[in-house]
């Protein structure tokens, strides 16, 4: 799409997914078996026509670099590109500030490009999105900056920022996480939440963040600072998520968009993928979500003997190429590549990263296990959180997280 350049968040610390960030950015974790987070932003752009994409990459972004030189690699005879960008010091002595500050030291990025419109996304959500439709609704309002938005739970909306609207979806109040989120007008349970998702002319963009970097004491955020700003001096718009169509989307499908900030979040989302018709749907053709592919062998099942209840066996599950199901059980679970199940063995309602070997009589439950993990025989994991939580962390809801590379 001409005149549009697309920037990606991707530089944050994630410490509220810890300790899946401990050695990895945010974008680089595994989802849904053989996909990374970022892949569901990458493949939204791409997928709508966006060939113009930097990713402003900061914290531990070895593996994230490598994935996208794996995966990403765009035709450059056409002039389409997704080059991570890592942080520079262009505009002082120190790393990004913000989200705001991240592109605030990287504007050269935008003015190099010549482009009129400038996407600005985050890197951390499960969502499909055709932008076209988003970018159509910022030119038809000639709208300043375009924030998408979404109705949420007033309950859970306090970890967002909430919007308020006029009858033109102008935005007319915003308020960044506050304790008590303003209700929609006429219904005292939903509130108005920001997706973290802006569409911005050039112009404004550059005045704004070059205005933030001149506040000592801004946070130089978006959602803290620039919004809270600017809808008052500029012409804000909010484009309404709910009404966003893909081809082959599901009537369940319309409006699914999840932040998986958090261990719980995470699992939650994941556990989505596995229901025997799920809400997030990965096999829609005409919507492909994009990623880099291992050259592993298909995903093997083995034994079979059901008198002594060694059955190589997966229900409601995702299982990736190069994994064995070894006369074991796997039940709501997701398995990225190269994992081993043993046999006898009991997985229920797990995540296991690439080569996790799960030993024979071991037993499984709620858990997201890292990658590079060697499960003893006989291990108990998700019974007893008691006991879990003095060696592992476990989540609020009771999710246990063993560690990349732990030893049990």
């Amino acid at each position: 799409m001409p005149n549009v350049i697309a920037l990606i968040l991707a530089g944050g610390e994630g410490a509220r997914l810890r300790p899946l960030t401990m050695e990895r950015a945010k974008p680089a974790v595994p989802f849904g078996g053989h996909y990374r987070i970022i892949d569901f932003v990458l493949s939204n752009l791409v997928n709508s026509g966006i060939f113009h994409i930097k990713v402003l990459t900061q914290f531990k972004s070895d593996s994230l670099n490598r994935h996208l030189k794996n995966g990403w690699s765009l035709s450059s005879i056409l002039d389409h590109c997704i080059d991570p960008v890592p942080a520079q010091m262009r505009t002082g002595k120190s790393w990004y500030m913000g989200s705001a500050n991240a592109v605030f030291q990287n504007l050269n990025l935008v003015h190099d490009s010549h482009a009129e419109t400038v996407c600005v996304f985050g890197s951390d959500h499960i969502y499909k999105m055709d932008v076209k439709q988003m970018l159509e609704f910022h030119r038809e309002t000639d709208a300043d900056v375009t924030v998408a938005a979404i109705p949420y739970p007033v309950s859970a909306a306090s970890s967002f920022g909430v919007i308020s609207v006029n009858s033109d979806l102008r935005m007319t109040g915003f308020a960044e996480k506050p304790k008590n989120p303003e209700p929609m007008p006429g219904n005292p349970k939903i509130s108005l939440v920001s997706m973290g998702i802006y569409i911005f002319k050039d112009s404004v963009l550059t005045t704004a963040t070059n205005n933030d970097s001149k506040i000592q004491k801004s946070n130089h955020d978006f959602g803290r600072d620039i919004i809270p700003r600017i809808y008052k001096t500029s012409k804000v718009m909010v484009y309404n998520f709910g009404e966003n169509l893909i081809p082959g989307m599901t009537p369940t499908e319309q409006g699914y968009w999840r932040d998986i900030g958090t261990i719980d979040a995470y699992w939650n989302a994941s556990m989505d993928l596995v229901n025997v018709t799920p809400q997030f749907n990965l096999y829609n053709e005409k919507w492909p979500i994009r990623t880099a592919m291992d050259p592993h062998p298909p995903a093997k099942f083995v034994f079979a003997d059901g008198k002594s209840k060694r059955v190589g066996m997966a229900t409601d599950s995702l299982v990736s190429h190069g994994c064995i199901i070894s006369g074991g059980k796997i039940d709501r679970s997701i398995l990225s590549s190269n994992v081993r199940i043993n046999s006898f063995s009991l997985v229920e309602e797990s995540i296991l990263f690439e080569n996790v070997n799960v030993g024979r009589h071991a037993k499984i439950r709620r858990a997201i296990i890292d990658k590079d993990v060697e499960i003893p025989p006989r291990t108990v994991i998700g019974y007893n959180l008691k006991e879990d939580a003095k060696k592992y962390f476990v989540s609020p809801e009771g999710v246990v997280v063993i560690p990349k590379g732990a030893k049990l």
